[in-house]
């Protein structure tokens, strides 16, 4: 099976059944999905009692220097602006009760030279139950986020949206200050300590 170059959080790699889990990754969904961003390795086994290769994920910082804060597939960086429908990727930078502020860091691949300012309102975070919903229980601050741009809002601020099952929260730090992992569509959970935080999770792809 041939693996992409590189990968972002919540890419699938291969199935269980022919994987071994190994560092970076995780199993969802009977899947080994990638749990950081990265290069996927294969390596093949070395054990006699099991013959399946073990994924990984070989970070940045291991296979090459690299100062950007989100991977991307274009080299250049530009400042190309953000359009409805674009798939962006951005970190959360302040909640408040009725939305959430980011910064636009990735749009379609390519990294922004410049952030851009976006919002995601909570009638715009999910598909159901939106008067529910609490905005501090569906992201945290810093955590980041795929979503996808539904409106050029006002002058202040891109709205976007993260209502469909594949966007959402793809990396978060638990309270503890650690790299989480996520367990379902509405969970990340700390390896470290085991405790399970409330996000919007972004559906593996």
């Amino acid at each position: 099976m041939a693996l992409p170059s590189f990968v972002l959080p919540g890419t699938r790699l291969g199935p269980a059944s022919s994987f071994v889990p190994g560092s970076g990754t995780h199993v969802h969904e009977s899947s080994i999905v990638a749990s950081i961003k990265g290069k996927p390795l294969s390596v093949p086994s070395s054990s006699t009692s099991s013959t399946k290769p073990t994924l990984s994920i070989a970070t940045p910082s291991a296979t090459a220097p690299t100062h950007n804060p989100l991977p991307s597939r274009s080299v250049a960086r530009g400042n190309r602006l953000p359009s409805v429908s674009a798939i962006v990727l951005a970190r959360v930078t302040r909640l408040q009760q009725r939305q959430a502020s980011v910064a636009i860091l990735v749009v379609d691949d390519e990294v922004c030279a410049d952030a851009f300012a976006g919002v995601v309102r909570r009638e715009d975070v999910r598909g159901w139950e939106v008067d529910k919903l609490k905005v501090e229980d569906m992201f945290r601050v810093g955590d980041v986020v795929r979503a996808v741009v539904i409106s050029l809002g006002d002058q202040a601020s891109y709205y976007l949206s993260t209502a469909r099952n594949d966007l959402g929260v793809l990396l978060a730090t638990s309270e503890d200050g650690n790299r989480m992992y996520p367990v379902s569509w509405k969970e990340f959970r700390d390896p470290l300590t085991g405790k399970h935080e409330a996000r919007k999770v972004a559906k593996p792809i």
